[in-house]
């Protein structure tokens, strides 16, 4: 079973979240935005070590904000450890005595709050601050960490991936905190600057730009990467190892970062090369590309079990198996847009709750396939139009629902199942059906210029979709997307739901939340 923190959230966020999921209002569950302290809570309370998520419970922490992470790592190729300082800039919403941050398998050496000592214990997946002075409420303060980290470390869920000659980083969905303590909650994004330290032969690579080259003593290099745009912690991509970086222009001079071992670089090419054209069709339909670069990262390594997805969405760098990147383009074109439009929904709109992660695989498989039929490449069941594959998706909707439960109330163990992929498409393509395809476009564009660099609920595109498409859509979405019968689907009277049988119960619940091959698009 995955590892889950003993420490229990207060009565009042588990009923709440009870609520959510019954009620279907997942509208920030999971955390506040502002800096009111919560309801019933006193500005000397302790914060409570968790944001009450509808999916991960004991996941993210209350009582501040992070505005900026700046993560100094040091790469050892003998030991194949990496020491390194965790600096975060907290903005505080209550007062606080004792505050906690996520963190698990790190060996946590020092902890400084505003310069000086504090006293702190690890304990689950927490790390528990005491400052040497209380935290005044909606003040800022420093919290600097020291630890020494283990990529090889055996723990039960981790985000390192160890390479022959280094690592790369898979966060999603919880496990940034095995890389660095953090608030590890996709509605708490903040700036990030990395400044990693490895042997001169080797490479090491993060989000964002390029700030900062240092040639070192003892035959080393420093590496400073800052991010133009805040980043969610499970977003965020480390990676050490022997590669080149191969740079191209995209539409409008964008620039294009691709990071490649170097043994199969000239091999990779052809896929990476694809990325431009990528870029901009999508631009076309969603607006310009939300970041400062984009780019591939085929990580260094053969080893089936090395991540147990083909690639992911790391901000403006999508980690990626380099096998599959060897294939033809009908093979690989589909899920590479897939990763793409990760970069806008997903990356730049970020979901305010696990329970609204259809948001971004909805829309990824959704403008994934749209793009395979144009290019007429049959999908993994011999369709060959869009049309098709959703009147194929409705007639399973019943089984779907009643195995997996609605689009939008997902469980840890089926958080990344074909309902938040393909049923979130059909849920798109019913909202499509039912006001046009260019008011769609409209909400579609509407929705991400109003939470750029932030985070949104279902509810809030619920919202977007009643102001912009013309007409209220909110009794239409909610039962799509929490109901547990399929709805009609507009325009196509003579689709049929197959019957889900009264024997069909859930499947075997899959222990490890990090299952990630329900994409359409592969």
């Amino acid at each position: 079973m995955r590892y889950r923190s003993r420490v229990t959230a207060p009565a009042a966020v588990l009923i709440g979240t009870a609520a959510v999921l019954a009620g279907g209002n997942t509208a920030r569950a999971a955390g506040r935005t502002d800096d009111t302290p919560a309801p019933g809570r006193t500005d000397d309370t302790p914060a409570p070590g968790t944001l009450g998520d509808p999916v991960f419970p004991n996941l993210g922490n209350a009582g501040y904000r992070v505005a900026a992470y700046h993560l100094d790592l040091s790469y050892d190729a003998t030991t194949a450890l990496v020491d390194a300082t965790a600096t975060l800039e907290l903005h505080t919403t209550q007062a606080l005595a004792r505050l906690s941050l996520d963190c698990l398998g790190l060996d946590v050496r020092t902890v400084r709050v505003d310069g000086r000592t504090a006293a702190f214990e690890q304990a689950d997946e927490k790390l528990w601050i005491t400052p040497a002075c209380a935290l005044r409420a909606r003040d800022r303060a420093t919290v600097c960490v020291t630890y020494t980290a283990d990529p090889r470390r055996t723990l039960a869920h981790t985000a390192w991936v160890p390479t022959p000659d280094g690592f790369a980083i898979c966060p999603q969905p919880d496990s940034a905190h095995t890389v660095f303590p953090c608030n590890d909650h996709p509605s708490d994004k903040a700036r990030f600057t990395f400044r990693v330290t490895v042997p001169a032969a080797l490479r090491a690579v993060a989000n964002g730009s390029l700030v900062c080259t240092e040639n070192l003593a003892g035959d080393r290099t420093a590496y400073t990467y800052r991010s133009r745009s805040p980043i969610a912690t499970e977003l965020v991509q480390i990676t050490v190892g022997d590669y080149v970086v191969k740079e191209r222009r995209g539409p409008h001079g964008l620039p294009l970062r691709d990071v490649v071992p170097t043994a199969r670089a000239e091999a990779l090419e052809p896929a990476l090369a694809l990325t431009p054209g990528l870029v901009e069709w999508l631009e076309a339909r969603l607006g310009a590309y939300p970041f400062e670069t984009y780019g591939l990262l085929p990580c260094n390594s053969d080893d089936p079990k090395a991540f147990d997805f083909t690639g992911l969405e790391t901000q403006t760098l999508t980690l990626y198996k380099p096998n599959f990147l060897l294939q033809a383009e009908p093979k690989i074109g589909s899920h590479m847009m897939h990763e793409l439009v990760h970069s806008y929904f997903g990356n730049s709109v970020s979901p305010a709750t696990w329970a609204d992660l259809w948001l971004n695989e909805g829309h990824a498989d959704f403008y994934g396939l749209l793009y395979r039929y144009e290019r007429g490449w049959a999908d993994s069941l011999g369709l060959t139009t869009f049309e098709a594959r959703m009147k194929d998706t409705y007639a399973r909707g019943d089984q779907w629902r009643r195995t997996s439960g609605p689009v939008a109330a997902p469980t840890a163990a089926d958080l990344f199942d074909s309902q938040r992929y393909l049923g979130g498409v059909l849920v798109l393509y019913a909202l499509r059906q039912l006001i046009g395809e260019d008011a769609f476009h409209a909400v579609e564009r509407a929705f991400l210029a109003r939470y750029r660099d932030s985070s949104a609920s279902t509810e809030d595109y619920i919202a977007v979709a009643s102001r912009v498409g013309g007409q209220d859509v909110s009794g239409f979405l909610r039962d799509w997307l929490y109901g547990t019968t399929t709805p009609r689907m507009p325009g196509h009277p003579d689709w049929t739901v197959t019957p889900a049988p009264p024997s069909l119960t859930a499947p075997r619940r899959r222990t490890d939340v990090r299952w990630h091959e329900n994409s359409a698009t592969l």
